[in-house]
């Protein structure tokens, strides 16, 4: 053995051949962390000092090469001064570059995945060969930031400025076809082939059929394109990129600057230029939510796992109540590989949910993202049904029927004498008390709510909502279930609209307040949009449904009157008694028509403001600051007090609720992160200017206090 660590050993094969493998003790997975950078650093000075050495193969003990660096060491590492971020960047590049500057010729072996600063390894190397189901690719930006190790500087002098942007700013992972046709790999071989075929191009670069240092000087000088080349890659392709970016994500039009910049330079000043404006991304807030985010998505992920262990295997489903609702269900349960049976009452209702079952596989083959036949075993899977026929052999009832207590009753309290004694039910209710709905039931045990959020295949989120019955075998049993079916579940405790819609009605309610005071509802639209929400709130009510919005503002105001109950007539209620009830009506606050491609378009409609007239009640200028604020700090107090009153369990699962949920500004990180960007002081004096407003825009005195200890919700 040449080299042993805890990440990393040396040890010699044959004719002077050397494997640097990577396998982390104590991990499933490769990734770079301090211990990590550390041992390779030893591991190359070993290799150094041995001149018996004449080539170097670089493998993996695990599924995968390397996944990355350890994003839970990013939170502290960008706290530190931009200086020393700069500095820490440059130290782990002379250990990437003392790779590059061996002697020897040296191979990676990707097998897996090889993702940022796994891919950022392989490039260090001379050659690369890849197992055909292998992956590669710098994903970087997803955090808010852009390759730190060398990956500005290495890809586009490899696979060139174009394919370089396209990977880096996409942040795509890339299968081997692709990174062999580019020019990011040098061969690709079936899996069970990787080393033999790593060790035969090392072999051939021992023997001088291959050229290694000739392959490796591209790499270490300046961008082969002339002023006026690169100056039509960089600016075309910083336009594109810009608009599909968006102004609130930087670090993609940052990283083909960085490229630009250290065009006209070798490695060494590259890195430089890299390194530096790393380090910039690292301090901003965007990488600071979008780092959290992904922390707090593993955390979510790690919670739902721990209910495996009690929940039931779920081979056959049910869904009451077809429609759009129960037909996208449906297609989520059928398409995920569970097959489902769909009832209804009425024959229209089925044919409803099969339309969209239908539609929406439909539109996956189109997009060929699912083969003919796949669609054909999907659609078998579902099983409509007007009887209680086959309802003894289901595992879990989900129960999608119209948001009405008395209607949900009577269904669940019937379909209780059809399954099983250890079958779970599930209520898909948005807002309607799970503790109260177990009434009806014999067995509230196996009851849970398990909400979906429309539309059912694009949404992400499903809240699981225990009861005060709820059994732990049932809540993991619909845990298990939205994993299966490809959802995030959060799990919830009971109280009138859950999590999600307890949250979203005071913002409404800030909207509604808005447009009494005289704001142009368009406009508030237009500066929440900007804010970051995928669409402002007036539209997202006309999305959602007046009627929707009517019902869901009725349970919140009886279940928080000091707060959400309020007599005054808003423009809400308004298109609610007019009939416009939004997109499904063809008007509400826009009017809708159909667009080329048959979907729904607003435009203005002059007759709402007609309309809403006599519930303005003053006319007040609002600047676009003002606007979110008067929009976010009842959303924000909502989520705290949810956080409070332990409805959830961390300010994690409150965020990542909001985000998958609602659609909150991902780069914000979530109401709780919101708070700790701005500061828990300086939150609680925006809340305490607008306290004319009511218990709706008071801050608790728990907030208060973190406000006065200098507290956060994240670390």
């Amino acid at each position: 053995m040449i080299y042993e660590g805890k990440a990393i050993t040396v040890q010699a094969l044959e004719d002077g051949i050397v494997e640097l493998k990577f396998d982390l003790q104590g991990e499933s997975v490769n990734k770079f962390n301090r211990a990590t950078l550390a041992e390779l650093q030893a591991a190359v000075e070993a290799i150094q000092s041995d001149s018996s050495i004449k080539g170097l193969i670089v493998t993996s003990g695990k599924d995968v090469f390397i996944v990355g660096a350890d994003i839970n060491e990013f939170v502290d590492t960008f706290q530190l001064p931009e200086a020393d971020l700069v500095a820490g960047n440059l130290d782990a590049n002379k250990i990437f570059n003392a790779v590059e500057d061996l002697k020897i010729p040296t191979v990676a072996a990707i097998n897996g995945m090889a993702l940022g600063g796994g891919f950022e390894m392989c490039l260090a190397c001379d050659y690369r060969v890849m197992a055909a189901s292998a992956k590669v690719g710098l994903p970087e930006v997803k955090l808010g930031i852009y390759p730190g190790f060398g990956g500005t500087v290495r890809t586009p002098r490899l696979i060139g400025v174009d394919n370089a942007i396209e990977w880096i700013c996409g942040g795509t992972e890339n299968r081997a076809d692709k990174a062999l046709k580019m020019g990011a790999v040098d061969a690709v071989v079936a899996d069970d082939k990787l080393k033999a075929g790593a060790l035969d191009l090392v072999k051939r670069a021992i023997s001088g059929e291959l050229d290694y240092m000739a392959k490796r000087q591209p790499k270490l000088e300046k961008i082969k394109l002339n002023t006026i080349e690169q100056m039509m890659a960089f600016e075309t392709a910083k336009g594109f990129v810009a608009g599909q970016a968006g102004p609130n994500y930087p670090a993609p039009v940052e990283a083909i600057k960085t490229i630009q910049k250290a065009a006209a330079h070798g490695r060494e000043k590259a890195l430089e230029i890299e390194a530096a404006g790393f380090a910039k991304l690292a301090k901003t807030s965007v990488a600071q939510a979008l780092v959290g985010l992904f922390l707090n998505d593993q955390a979510l992920k790690a919670k739902a796992k721990q209910y495996d262990k009690q929940a039931a295997d779920v081979k056959l489903a049910a869904v009451l109540g077809a429609g759009i609702m129960g037909g996208g269900i449906a297609y989520q349960s059928a398409v995920k590989g569970t097959p489902i049976l769909m009832k209804d009452i009425r024959e229209e209702g089925i044919q409803l949910g099969l339309d969209e079952a239908s539609k929406l596989l439909g539109s996956r083959v189109a997009k060929g993202r699912l083969k003919p036949d796949q669609m054909a075993k999907a659609l078998n899977a579902i099983r409509p049904t007007m009887s209680y026929g086959d309802f003894g052999n289901v595992d879990i009832v989900v129960e999608a029927v119209v948001e009405n207590p008395k209607v949900k009753h009577a269904v669940l309290a019937e379909v209780e004498g059809h399954v099983r004694e250890d079958a779970i039910i599930a209520s898909n209710t948005s807002t309607i008390s799970i503790t109260y709905l177990a009434q009806a039931l014999k067995r509230p045990e196996n009851f849970c709510g398990m909400h979906f959020f429309n539309p059912v295949h694009m949404m992400p989120l499903v809240e699981v909502i225990r009861g005060e019955k709820s059994s732990e075998k049932a809540i993991a049993t619909t845990v298990a279930y939205a994993k299966k079916m490809g959802k995030t579940p959060v799990v919830v405790n009971d109280c009138p609209g859950f999590l999600v819609n307890r949250v979203l009605f005071p913002y409404f309610g800030g909207f509604a307040r808005l447009v009494n005071m005289g704001a142009d509802f368009q406009r508030v639209d237009k500066v929440m949009e900007k804010f970051g929400w995928p669409m402002g709130p007036a539209y997202l009510l006309d999305v959602v449904g007046l009627d929707t919005g009517h019902h869901g503002r009725d349970v919140m105001a009886e279940g928080y009157p000091d707060r959400m109950a309020d007599n005054v007539r808003t423009a809400a209620d308004v298109m609610y008694d007019e009939g416009r009830l939004g997109q499904k009506t063809g008007k509400g606050f826009y009017a809708y028509e159909m667009d080329k491609k048959g979907k729904p378009k607003k435009v203005v409609d002059p007759q709402s403001y007609e309309l809403i007239k006599p519930v303005v009640q003053e006319n007040r200028e609002f600047t676009d600051e003002e606007i979110i604020e008067i929009m976010m700090v009842p959303l924000c107090l909502e989520t705290v007090r949810c956080l409070e009153d332990g409805i959830v369990e961390s300010a994690a699962d409150a965020d990542m609720g909001l985000i998958y949920g609602i659609g909150f500004p991902p780069f914000r990180g979530g109401a709780l992160r919101y708070i700790d960007t701005l500061g828990v002081a300086e939150f609680v004096a925006i809340a305490d200017k607008y306290a004319e407003f009511g218990p709706m825009y008071a801050p608790t005195e728990k907030l208060r206090e973190m406000a006065k200890n200098g507290k956060k919700f994240f670390g």
